[in-house]
């Protein structure tokens, strides 16, 4: 079917709507937007099953110990911990609006849906089928090596992001979900940012949402400033100039893979340095997957550090000042300060934390989770395709300001999203 763009500025466009349907040939505006994220209620997140999860969607093995530890401990509702909360994005799929995980690292939009028996979609917004249009003969799977799996059918409908309106797009509607996804309170599906060409729809992969908006927007790219114990904002069409400090650093994209790939030149721990490496960028992911050699070369320069087998992860003192951990990409070198690889208390009342840093056991890329993430800007530009990157305004409220700033602001009021439009071009 004929994917139809709608660009949805504000309350104020209904006002001229009539105006648009009188220009209906003219070319859709060339939309910039700004979308933040919003806090899921509070968690005690549990490493183990965050560390579980990221290797599962690898299809790398999960071990044992970490297997154990994430079904030992599950999440505790309300329970403030220091790490970083989980934040989440609203999405308008059909009539209903839901909180998605905006994933980098995948290529699928799939929801809970009412063909989900009852007692599995308590906690989450809920699709409602009725307003989308089946695909005979479709379907969607997913699934991993320690039988963890989604499936269902797939249906189009009008997925809103911001503000662009995609009519037609595919919506994975979950009709069969296991117990490690029900457990995710509050997260009501994911919206796939990675490259269509591993999307799991059978029997032909679907486009992703940005791959059908991409040509409306100002520029085809969106720009993550992830925060740390604060909700982030996807830039849709520019790079926000506000966000980071200095010029962006552009490295070519491997996406053979379907992912946003990139090159590392070398890391550096302390006063100790390495060999390159390759990685992607991951927004789905938390923690930040290294080669096992790097991990262990970080874990010795924290006085103290073991590997805890019952908690799946490095501990530490939560007193321990950890060292920073730094990539050079290109000419440009990113740091991650070690207060950010902190995930926070260990929970089992020692006194210990866990690090952020973990084995990508040996699937033969790193995975640049939301541990690195947080501490830069980076620019998903699909027209190279390209990263762009430098360092974002860190725990700076409002952002660190540059000399030129973009597009919109964004205004948080309650639990509501307030987008103002400041230069939106046509």
């Amino acid at each position: 079917p004929r994917v139809v763009i709608m660009v949805v500025f504000s309350k104020l466009t209904l006002a001229v709507a009539g105006l648009a349907t009188m220009a209906a040939a003219a070319p859709a505006p060339a939309a910039k937007f700004s979308l933040e994220q919003v806090a899921r209620p509070a968690t005690k997140t549990n490493f183990a099953a965050k560390y579980a999860q990221a290797l599962r969607k690898y299809h790398a093995e999960v071990p044992t110990n970490v297997q154990a530890a994430a079904a030992a401990t599950g999440v505790a509702t309300n329970t403030p911990e220091p790490q970083d909360s989980e934040y989440l994005t609203p999405v308008t799929v059909g009539h209903t609006v839901m909180n998605l995980d905006f994933d980098t690292g995948s290529a699928d939009l799939w929801v809970f849906s009412n063909e989900l028996p009852k007692s599995e979609q308590a906690g989450h917004a809920i699709y409602q089928t009725s307003s989308g249009t089946k695909k005979p003969g479709y379907s969607w799977s997913i699934s991993y090596g320690d039988g963890s799996s989604a499936s269902g059918d797939v249906y189009t409908d009008t997925v809103t992001v911001g503000g662009i309106s995609v009519s037609n797009q595919a919506v994975e509607a979950a009709s069969r979900i296991s117990q490690e996804f029900t457990e995710d309170v509050n997260n009501d599906g994911l919206l796939g940012l990675a490259f269509s060409s591993i999307n799991t729809v059978y029997p032909v992969p679907q486009k992703t949402w940005f791959d059908n908006a991409k040509s409306h927007l100002a520029q085809p790219l969106f720009g993550v400033a992830l925060k740390h114990n604060a909700p982030g904002v996807y830039d849709f069409g520019f790079a926000d100039s506000s966000k980071y400090t200095g010029e962006l650093t552009y490295t070519e994209v491997d996406n053979s893979q379907g992912y946003w790939g990139f090159s590392v030149d070398s890391y550096q721990i302390g006063d100790q340095s390495g060999q390159g490496f390759s990685g992607i960028a991951d927004t789905g992911t938390t923690l930040l997957l290294l080669d096992d050699e790097i991990v262990s070369a970080y874990y010795d320069q924290v006085p103290g550090a073991t590997n805890d087998q019952s908690v799946g992860g490095y501990v530490f003192d939560c007193n321990t000042e950890l060292p920073d951990f730094s990539v050079a990409i290109g000419d440009y070198t990113a740091t991650v300060p070690g207060r950010l690889i902190n995930y926070g208390d260990a929970g089992d009342g020692s006194g210990n934390c866990l690090g952020g840093i973990a084995s990508n056991s040996g699937i033969g890329f790193s995975i640049f989770g939301d541990i690195f993430l947080k501490s830069q800007y980076v620019v998903f530009d699909a027209s190279g395709p390209q990263l762009g990157i430098c360092p974002s305004g860190l725990n700076q409220t409002p952002w660190l300001e540059c000399s030129d700033i973009l597009g919109m602001s964004i205004s948080k009021q309650g639990l509501g999203l307030v987008v103002f439009v400041h230069n939106v071009q046509t």
